[in-house]
């Protein structure tokens, strides 16, 4: 029985295929340099290298059975589908910076410039605050930097791009990392195949921090 997975492209995809690979899956095609996007070598496993945001309506539309993605486009998108499995890689974290100057406290409304705008607003919310959103697509960095905006709403891994931009970290949201999503059909569908997958992944994936 044929598993097709999509596969978010760039750093996740270099992420997960060495776990892959531990898991017993032969990814040669996949680690080789080429502009293929469609790979269906394996008679088991066919993957699909799709842009992030796109992971989730291949898996909505019952074109893949599994998406492997980050949780921040889980958490922005919202999805209906099965989160079996958290990979442990691509770790990072949601964070609210801004300039050192700052006032995290300031009474006046908060201009917050952010890629993941439904994930900031939940988290405002929860501090019971009433925030502009500003929604970007570029480097956040330069909204505080610029004045348009207060404050981001960012993912970070490291903070090396916040401390050349001389930027200050003021609170940390939630963590990140890569997720195995499963179309509920599939998984009625393909569930023995699925499990076995899941379980040969968690043997393999990192420690838990």
């Amino acid at each position: 029985m044929t598993l097709t997975i999509a596969l978010a492209k760039g750093r996740t995809t270099a992420q997960v295929l060495p776990l892959l690979s531990a898991a017993g899956i032969d990814c040669t095609a996949l680690q080789e340099k080429s502009r293929r996007l469609l790979f269906t070598d394996d008679p088991d496993f066919h993957f699909v290298l799709v842009k992030a945001p796109d992971v989730l309506t291949y898996l909505n539309r019952g074109t893949v059975d599994i998406g492997i993605v980050g949780s921040d486009i889980l958490e922005e998108q919202g999805h209906q589908q099965f989160d079996l499995l958290d990979l442990r890689t691509g770790r990072c974290r949601f964070i609210l910076a801004s300039t050192p100057d700052f006032d995290p406290h300031q009474t006046s409304r908060k201009r917050i410039a952010t890629k993941y705008p439904h994930i900031a607003q939940r988290y405002f919310q929860d501090q019971g605050e009433d925030v502009e959103m500003i929604k970007i697509e570029g480097s956040v960095e330069l909204a505080p930097l610029t004045g348009m905006a207060d404050a981001i709403v960012d993912i970070t891994e490291t903070g090396t791009t916040l401390r050349e931009n001389h930027l200050k970290v003021f609170a940390t949201l939630t963590p990140v990392s890569t997720h195995l999503v499963v179309n509920r059909l599939a998984l009625k569908q393909k569930k023995t195949a699925i499990y076995q997958l899941i379980q040969a992944l968690k043997r393999v994936r990192p420690q838990e921090v």
